[in-house]
């Protein structure tokens, strides 16, 4: 009896990543769903650049192949240049022969996740959560076209609007369109980036050495308490 060939898959690698430092050095894709008013489902496809944290595509329809992803990657590359690798999770629609094929084709690197370990993949996971609680949690999608002009909006914000901690508190299309940027993650931002933490960090501890000062605390050296009088 002949033994049935198996399916054709993409391979990838899968090791460690490292944060990237400069635009395009790395995008990210990952699936999210939501459902129509009529209770009918749909896909979105989200890219980003892990670097500038700018939302590349939010790609809604009813179904979203293989093909359908290349097609939308290659209409991303004519408009931003070509990433130097890909990192997503090992889904079918992303671990099939039309995405092995257009790799291949591209050159470009893929990473693929190690399975059951979305975390691994943290900067997707982290716009995936913004998205859904700000835009996909916060409306009601009557219809496709519906869902789509409002992902267009949320996506203009995002990327325009907002001043995000993760690169600074700048604006993410302003990073990609500086050229020369340098992204850096954000455990190395400085510690006064944020105004208002600063402020209150100050304030606690002029209060801090105002009561050592009248004793109305006194220090111990071997934990970080007070004794009150």
């Amino acid at each position: 009896m002949k033994r049935r060939r198996g399916r054709e898959r993409a391979t990838g690698t899968r090791a460690p990543q490292e944060a990237p430092q400069c635009p395009n050095e790395r995008w990210s894709l990952d699936f999210l769903s939501d459902v129509f008013e009529p209770g009918r489902r749909f896909r979105i496809l989200a890219v980003i650049d892990d670097c500038t944290s700018e939302s590349l595509a939010l790609v809604a329809d009813t179904s979203l192949s293989g093909q359908r992803v290349a097609r939308e990657l290659d209409s991303l590359i004519r408009i931003y240049g070509k990433p130097v690798s890909i990192a997503s999770d090992n889904g079918t629609e992303l671990n099939n022969r039309a995405i092995l094929e257009w790799q291949n084709k591209t050159g470009i690197a893929w990473h693929y996740i190690a399975p059951g370990r979305p975390t691994d993949n943290g900067f997707i996971e982290a716009f995936n959560s913004k998205f859904r609680a700000e835009c996909l949690n916060a409306h009601w999608f009557m219809t496709l076209a519906d869902a789509r002009e409002k992902l267009v909006d949320w996506r203009r914000d995002y990327n325009e609007v907002r001043p995000h901690s993760a690169i600074g508190y700048k604006v993410p299309v302003d990073m990609h369109n500086s050229g020369d940027v340098t992204c850096s993650s954000s455990s190395s931002k400085p510690e006064n980036s944020n105004p208002r933490r600063s402020k209150l960090r100050s304030q606690s501890s002029r209060t801090w050495t105002l009561l050592m000062n009248e004793g109305a605390i006194e220090p111990r050296s071997d934990a970080m308490t007070t004794r009150h009088r």
